[in-house]
């Protein structure tokens, strides 16, 4: 009988955090979205993992943002590198700051 209380005990402590932690609204939410649905879809496991994977990104727009990420990392060591090749030619003409005045 106490093997049951100490189930029962880690069942509820388990549906407290997912209450905690918005699962079962979620998941409820997209439950009623399926009710609701005048068609219901062919597959219901699929509709409710596109619901439930509906904040992320789309694949073509991942795929758009990798691209865009690799061209502006290669403007970003150019024009690093850039900057240190002018630095260095203008230390040619301008002393160092700690340096001191000239006599």
């Amino acid at each position: 009988m106490s093997h049951y209380r100490v189930a029962e005990s880690k069942r509820e402590e388990f549906r407290r955090y997912l209450e905690k932690s918005g699962v079962l609204d979620t998941i409820t939410s997209v439950l009623v979205q399926l009710y609701e649905e005048n068609d219901k879809p062919d597959n219901a496991l699929d509709f409710i993992k596109a619901q439930l994977n509906g904040a992320g990104p789309d694949p073509v727009d991942s795929e758009a943002l990798r691209t865009e990420l690799a061209d502006l990392q290669q403007k970003y060591d150019r024009l690093m590198g850039e900057n240190k090749e002018l630095r260095s030619r203008l230390m040619q003409y301008e002393p160092l700051p700690d340096a001191g005045p000239a006599k």
